[in-house]
């Protein structure tokens, strides 16, 4: 490390408690004790404590008696300050007029105080935010453009390295996050879509949508404001809107913004774009809506058009999202474990013609009902999970053949069993359900779902991964 770098100190003389020692709180907590901060950590989880103490990090009790003397709250995303319920720390800092911020608060202020005019892009919405984010980054990289990307995507945002005048910042920003930031000014703020989630921690639809719309906040005419327009909820957030704003559709052209022409045609104004035929790891409306962001964000920041065709075109994709895992035998093995609601797994099912669906797990409010329309597209579905039994009441009151299998482990071999024998050429891990009923998260579900198609696959022979 250079001496300019040991130097740099932006919080010295700031008291900062840090709850939640996770993904995120943990390097928080080492970043801001090396920028100078006084800090004092803890988790209620005793294997998170012993991380942190192996760090060397200070630890403390943030929720015993005795005056709460901080700076700021570094909260942790999945902690609640108000609903359900107020976790108890955070409800002792309310109560002191403590500020609750999320990580990137912390980001964008050091990098302010070390004099970067580096750009921030935050990306936001129910569905497609880290597909997004991922996108924008891997365009900018391609372009050549210095950049970073994180927030709720991972690595978190005080994991990321400082960046001078020409870099960017990609975040992902989920509500959670964005209802504790109060000083972060994107540049271009990115609102992909809204759609019923996360209501047990914003009270209502428009808690919800209120927490998203901060995405813009404290944006100037000089910024660029994206806004995704296949849906009525995010549409009506362009009334607020004080930035350039640019609107994007995965189906509908729109005047000053960028659309996909035919779901296939990403195009604008100035003419085609790309045909999304050529990029392969962005199937359905819904990524060409994701798309259209991408490329919006990247043409505010100075991306030229062919740069951006040719990085849609190379770009991978991301784990559990739409991943092609294998092709054996005719059969397309597609791996959509971030499909933790209906709404989400609706646009894979949208993405094939025919599928053998793999859904279930801890459902959320409103189970697959809204999912109807999309039933003629499932063969037969095979069921996991906590929920499978209302999972298969909706099913057959559709007529839509199904089998409650429990696991993962039953349900894959059973899924290719009917593919192969004729039922649709593609099975899905769509699950429009949360996992924690059977796995430590979405992560966990996608990679047993791969490693059970791998297992599938005939001795010696090798299945086309995407």
């Amino acid at each position: 490390m250079s001496g300019a770098a040991r130097s740099f100190t932006p919080f010295a003389g700031r008291r900062i408690a840090v709850m939640g020692l996770g993904r995120a709180g943990l390097p928080a907590a080492a970043r801001l004790a090396a920028w100078g901060a006084e800090i004092a950590c803890w988790d209620d989880r005793e294997e998170a404590r012993a991380a942190a103490e192996a760090a060397g990090l200070p630890l403390r009790d943030l929720a015993a008696s005795g005056p709460f003397r901080f700076d700021a709250l570094l909260l942790s995303p999945g902690i609640p300050h108000r609903l359900p319920a107020p976790h108890p720390v955070a409800a002792r800092a309310a109560a002191a007029g403590v500020p609750l911020l999320c990580d990137a608060e912390f980001l964008f202020a050091a990098v302010r105080a070390a004099g970067s005019g580096a750009r921030f892009v935050g990306v936001t919405g129910t569905n497609g935010k880290s597909t997004t984010t991922a996108l924008i980054h891997h365009l900018l990289r391609g372009a050549g453009v210095a950049a970073e990307a994180g927030g709720n995507l991972g690595p978190a945002a005080l994991s990321l390295n400082m960046l001078g005048d020409g870099g960017v910042y990609v975040l992902e920003m989920s509500s959670y996050m964005l209802e504790r930031i109060a000083a972060v000014r994107f540049n271009v703020g990115v609102m992909l879509n809204l759609s019923p989630d996360h209501l047990d921690r914003h009270g209502d639809m428009a808690g919800y949508a209120a927490a998203k719309a901060c995405i813009f906040a404290r944006q100037t005419p000089q910024d660029v404001a994206v806004l995704g327009c296949d849906d009525a909820p995010s549409r009506a957030m362009a009334a607020g809107i004080v930035a350039r704003l640019v609107p994007v559709s995965g189906v509908t052209a729109q005047r000053g913004g960028i659309w996909a022409e035919g779901d296939r045609v990403l195009r604008d104004e100035q003419g085609p774009i790309l045909d999304l035929r050529a990029a392969p790891a962005l199937p359905g409306a819904h990524n060409a809506q994701n798309a259209a962001a991408a490329c919006a964000a990247a043409f505010a920041l100075g991306v030229p058009r062919e740069a951006a065709a040719a990085g849609l075109a190379s770009f991978p994709g991301l784990p559990h999202r739409q991943e092609r895992v294998a092709d054996i035998e005719g059969v397309l093995f597609v791996n959509d474990s971030k499909a933790t609601n209906a709404d989400s797994a609706a646009r894979a099912l949208a993405s094939y013609e025919r599928v053998v669906w793999i859904a279930g797990g801890t459902a959320k409010a409103g189970g697959i009902a809204a999912l109807a329309p999309l039933f003629p597209r499932v063969a037969k579905a095979l069921l996991i999970g906590r929920d499978a039994p209302e999972f298969a009441r909706t099913l057959a009151a559709h007529g839509v053949p199904h089998e409650v299998a429990g696991t993962l482990e039953a349900a894959v071999p059973a899924a290719a069993a009917a593919a192969r024998a004729g039922a649709a050429p593609v099975v899905l891990l769509s699950p429009a359900a949360a996992s924690f009923d059977q796995f430590s998260g979405f992560e966990a579900r996608g990679e047993r779902f791969r490693a059970l198609v791998r297992a599938l696959a005939p001795r010696g022979a090798r299945g086309r991964a995407a």
